[in-house]
């Protein structure tokens, strides 16, 4: 996608298939453990040829830069895609054009077992942390609640908003909060996924933290809240 920082562009070493599936195809996926169906879903996702994740990260990014859950957002966070996710770089690429400031979530000594977010800009210097997932070294930090979208990673998702992460627990519990409040419901979670992650139907736990919407190559999907 030629951006800014080179750990931003989709991994492709398990991506040149032969046969890549299209990632229109939902996937149809037997009665399996949590664990089964992250993996199941993880591989689909990176079977996608170079070609098409590219081809999906632009149709989502010119079908979601003008839906007014960006627009109206100024602080925004993202993720640099990382096994097979989506790749929100043609999306932020938009979202500097608008004048959106991007955020990055980082982990800290302080609170172990939550984000806080760091401002990023096209160039700026990453380093790896503890889980190997690169973060800005320049550090000007947030807490979550003083963002105003949170553009999401995910395994897997339904309509209802519902999302299975990677089983880390970072993002439940950072914006836990979100769970606790009545009114001001800031920040809004707008998940990115292919639409080969959607399914019908995700039972939800007590702790997760449900989406506002979810958009893909074909479609943004607004849940009920």
């Amino acid at each position: 996608f030629g951006s800014g920082a080179t750990v931003a562009t989709v991994r492709t070493e398990d991506a040149l298939l032969d046969n890549p599936p299209d990632p229109r195809q939902r996937p149809q996926i037997p009665l399996m453990s949590s664990r089964q169906l992250r993996q199941q879903l993880r591989q689909q996702r990176r079977s996608l040829s170079t070609t098409a994740a590219i081809r999906c990260a632009e149709e989502m990014a010119h079908r979601t830069a003008r839906h007014p859950l960006l627009l109206n957002s100024r602080s925004i966070a993202t993720y640099l895609a990382a096994d097979g996710e989506i790749d929100p770089w043609p999306l932020l690429q938009e979202l500097w054009s608008l004048g959106k400031d991007i955020y990055l979530p980082v982990l800290t000594p302080f609170d172990k077992y939550k984000l806080w977010f760091a401002a990023f800009e096209p160039g700026d210097e990453l380093a790896l942390n503890r889980f190997g997932i690169p973060e800005p070294v320049r550090r000007r930090l947030i807490k979550p609640c003083a963002l105003d979208l949170v553009l999401t990673p995910l395994v897997a998702f339904d309509e209802a908003g519902h999302r299975i992460g990677m089983g880390g627990g970072f993002y439940d519990r950072s914006f836990a909060f979100l769970n606790r409040r009545q009114h001001w419901h800031k920040p809004r979670l707008l998940g990115l996924a292919y639409e080969l992650q959607k399914l019908d139907a995700i039972k939800a736990n007590s702790w997760d933290i449900p989406l506002h919407a979810i958009a893909t190559e074909a479609a943004i999907y607004t849940a009920a809240r």
